[in-house]
């Protein structure tokens, strides 16, 4: 090679670095493109797979009482969708007619209360009479001049369509998660083994153990935390349908809902419910005494939650110490939503799993 072929591939060398490079960074960037148009599909997928794990237990507490495999998943799908149906069936329309009631109750009591000088001095005279003449003066004006704004009601009409627009793509989401559900479920096992392949010979026994007590923990869990939200929604709907709340169907829905949620989730369906309480009291019994007994007692269960049947529930299944499971939640909820927030906790849960049992050892033997 002469002198002169010489300086050529010196200079051609930085050229196609640099060519490289930068197709890296536009393949880098088509890719960030593309996951970000499949994000709703990727979080219905890993929404999907996270409850399969969480019923593969089931399928497991079968097959250990000498239910085959296939009648054990069948059971599972069969159980699954007979909730599913049942929730559809039952709080559905008991949901839908009392958001109508609640609907017409805004419409025609507290647009016009609002519209009204009069009446809405009435109303907080009555809600709230300790309050100075002046406050409530100028209470009164600020909601009068915001109500007569027929831009404001536009707005506000907008964002109840398009809350209706949500609800219906969350339902539509709903129902896509469990038809994967189903698909996982019934084909997780050759799943596991079409991974299991692909680790190599001499390191597969131990992946496939860590897997196997992974998959136990996120399954244990996701049962756990179902089971908190059962007795959430049912102690729920005994309290405020024996109170005479006639939305208590949907309230206890939102409390079943939220305490899906790990450490905010309780917290935040609590607060929609005293206000919601607090706000509608026509539509259930007169006067506001209701309201602060529902105030007390999720102030009380929170506290139950929190120290009595969330340690015992949850002990069984992942072991994560309290500062990283808060962590955990607020990265998760950060990077995914509610489905990071869900699925934080046996995430963190694994990773500890993996430091424990692969590279502590791996450093003692150093």
């Amino acid at each position: 090679m002469t002198t002169t072929d010489r300086g050529r591939v010196k200079l051609q060398n930085p050229f196609r670095t640099g060519l490289l490079a930068g197709l890296g960074v536009l393949v880098a960037v088509l890719i960030g493109a593309a996951v970000g148009n499949l994000a709703a599909i990727i979080t219905y997928v890993g929404a999907a797979l996270f409850l399969a794990l969480g019923l593969d237990p089931l399928v497991s507490w079968l097959e250990r009482h000498r239910v085959r495999r296939p009648f054990a998943i069948l059971i599972t799908l069969v159980g699954v969708l007979g909730v599913f149906t049942g929730l559809v069936f039952a709080l559905i329309p008991v949901i839908v007619e009392q958001v109508q009631t609640i609907t017409t109750f805004i419409t025609d009591t507290v647009i016009p209360t609002a519209k009204s000088t009069s009446d809405l001095n009435e109303f907080l005279e009555k809600v709230a009479p300790w309050l100075d003449r002046n406050v409530t003066s100028f209470i009164v004006n600020g909601v009068t001049d915001w109500v007569s704004d027929g831009n404001n009601i536009t707005a506000l009409t907008n964002g109840v369509l398009s809350a209706g627009v949500a609800t219906a793509n969350g339902v539509f989401g709903g129902i896509i998660v469990l038809i994967l559900v189903i698909y996982f479920v019934s084909s997780l096992a050759t799943m596991k083994r079409g991974i299991y392949q692909l680790v190599p010979a001499s390191k597969r026994e131990t992946f496939i153990d860590l897997s196997e007590q992974i998959s136990q923990a996120v399954g244990r869990y996701v049962m756990g935390q179902v089971s908190l939200a059962l007795i959430n929604g049912v102690i729920s709907i005994i309290l405020l349908s024996s109170l005479g709340i006639t939305y208590g169907a949907l309230l206890a829905f939102i409390a079943f809902l939220g305490s899906l949620i790990p450490l905010v989730g309780t917290l935040s369906a609590s607060l929609v419910i005293i206000l919601s309480t607090f706000l509608f009291t026509d539509l259930g019994t007169d006067g506001y005494w209701h309201t602060i007994v529902v105030a007390i007692w999720y102030l009380v269960y929170m506290q139950i939650e929190s120290y009595v049947l969330n340690p015992r529930i949850m002990a069984r299944a992942v072991k994560v110490p309290g500062v990283i499971v808060v962590i955990a939640a607020l990265v998760g909820g950060t990077l995914l939503g509610v489905l990071g927030a869900l699925i934080a906790i046996p995430v963190a849960a694994s990773v500890l799993l993996i430091v424990n049992q692969v590279m502590v050892p791996r450093q003692a033997e150093l």
